[in-house]
Parts: structure tokens; C-alpha cells; sequence
């Protein structure tokens, strides 16, 4: 079961990182004939938060494949709700949707500190636990 999970962990990350490379090849040559320039800064910082946290995700599965003990739940299901969330309202109002959707995109920031802050406090209490 362990091996599955970690497996749909890793391939979850590959779909992140190859719809956020999607995403960024619209908005570079697809969104520009119709989006405003905020339109497009939108678009783009989306697709690099989408990286970003993607290729965090990708670091979390390889982390728990090295570390199989090290807990990364919490971490890997905040990023992933916070790229949802706060990527994903920022490319609908990028396509010209309501803003007031932008409202949901400090709640997906939120989401992606609190897993970056749990991978923090898991490191500690993790390297406090060896050392016992």
C-alpha cells in the first residue's frame, strides 16, 4: 500500500509540472492576443508558483522514497490544496473571469506556507527523533 501511495505522490507531481509547463506555453502565446497586461502577470505569476510548488511536490516524494519514516502528508496535501487554490484563481481571473475569485487566492498562499511549515517542523522533530 506504502509503495502505491508514494507512487500516485510521485505521478501527482508529473501531472502538476506538466500542466503548469501547459499553462505557461498558453499564456505565453495563446493568452496574449485577448489578456490585459494585469491579465498576464496574473497568468504568469500562477505558472511560477505552479513550478515552484510542483517541483516542491516532487522533492516531497523523492524525500519520503529516501526517508520513508519522515512524515510528509501534511506538507504534500497543503501544497497541492494551495496550488489548486491559489494558482487556480489567479489563472481564472487571468482569463478574464470575475475577479472577485481573487478572493480564494490568499487562502491557497496560506495553504502552501502552512505545508512549507509543517515540512519545517516535521524536519526538526524528525532529526530530534534520530537523535535519541
Amino acid at each position: 500500500m506504502y509503495e502505491l501511495i508514494l507512487a500516485m505522490w510521485i505521478a501527482l507531481s508529473a501531472l502538476n509540472l506538466a500542466l503548469a509547463v501547459i499553462l505557461g506555453a498558453f499564456g505565453a502565446h495563446g493568452l496574449k492576443a485577448f489578456a490585459s497586461p494585469e491579465q498576464l502577470t496574473w497568468w504568469h505569476t500562477a505558472t511560477e508558483y505552479f513550478f515552484y510548488h510542483g517541483l516542491a511536490l516532487f522533492a516531497l516524494a523523492i524525500l519520503q522514497q529516501v526517508h520513508p519514516k519522515f512524515p510528509i502528508k501534511l506538507s504534500f496535501i497543503s501544497i497541492q490544496l494551495g496550488i489548486l487554490l491559489f494558482c487556480g484563481s489567479l489563472y481564472i481571473m487571468g482569463l478574464g473571469l470575475p475577479r472577485g475569485l481573487g478572493a480564494i487566492t490568499p487562502i491557497g498562499g496560506a495553504l502552501m506556507i502552512l505545508g512549507w511549515l509543517a515540512l519545517a517542523y516535521n524536519a526538526v522533530k524528525f532529526k530530534q527523533s534520530k537523535a535519541v
